[in-house]
């Protein structure tokens, strides 16, 4: 699975913030749906890092949620919007809820391999639900094609964690996707970016 996302990393990094709707100032909502993804995107990399010691895959999904935090610094950047990550130690945030909610997965997730990989699926289905909420108020192509790429790495995520899971002889229950969403993408293939 290691040499399967670095190469995924590599490809979707040009792919991210690519056409752009120039001259265009973004909505209030778009600009918090991005503060947001920010540091949910750092949230994802700072639990794994967290975790790694359980499983090679927390490091190399990790460095892939590292590309996802920098596609998404590149937008802050294009519509010069204040970057909340910016200072931050790892497992520190500007959210409350996210610091609470990375607080409880890092305890969650520490006290086994199979607690870890849940924690791993439990953090993609989050993703998953909050950048489709996110891309509702979405009109700038280039935010568009952002959380498109974003959402199918953690698609790939989700099914690299759950996977291991399964094959660790546990189970898991989807807690934020509808359980048909959660079947189909954890039994269908990877994807690749365009």
């Amino acid at each position: 699975m290691k040499n399967r996302l670095w190469p995924l990393a590599a490809m979707v990094l040009p792919l991210f913030a690519c056409a752009s709707s120039a001259g265009e100032p973004l909505s209030a909502a778009e600009r918090d749906g991005l503060v947001f993804t920010r540091e949910e995107e750092k949230l994802a990399r700072d639990v794994y890092g967290a975790l790694d010691r359980h499983d090679p895959s927390f490091a190399n999904v990790g460095a892939s949620e590292q590309t996802h935090m920098d596609a998404v610094k590149t937008l802050l950047d294009r519509y010069d919007v204040a970057d909340p990550a910016s200072g931050r130690a790892p497992g520190q945030f500007t959210s409350p809820k996210l610091q609470a909610l990375h607080d409880a997965l890092v305890a969650g997730g520490s006290p086994s391999r199979e607690a870890a990989l849940a924690v791993g699926v439990e953090i993609e289905e989050l993703d998953l639900v909050d950048i489709d909420a996110a891309r509702g108020a979405v009109t700038h192509g280039d935010l568009l094609t952002t959380y498109d790429n974003l959402t199918r790495g953690s698609r790939n995520h989700l099914r690299t964690f759950h996977a291991k899971l399964v094959a660790a002889g546990a189970t898991y229950t989807p807690k934020h996707l509808d359980a048909a969403a959660f079947r189909a993408i954890v039994e269908s293939p990877a994807e690749r970016g365009p």
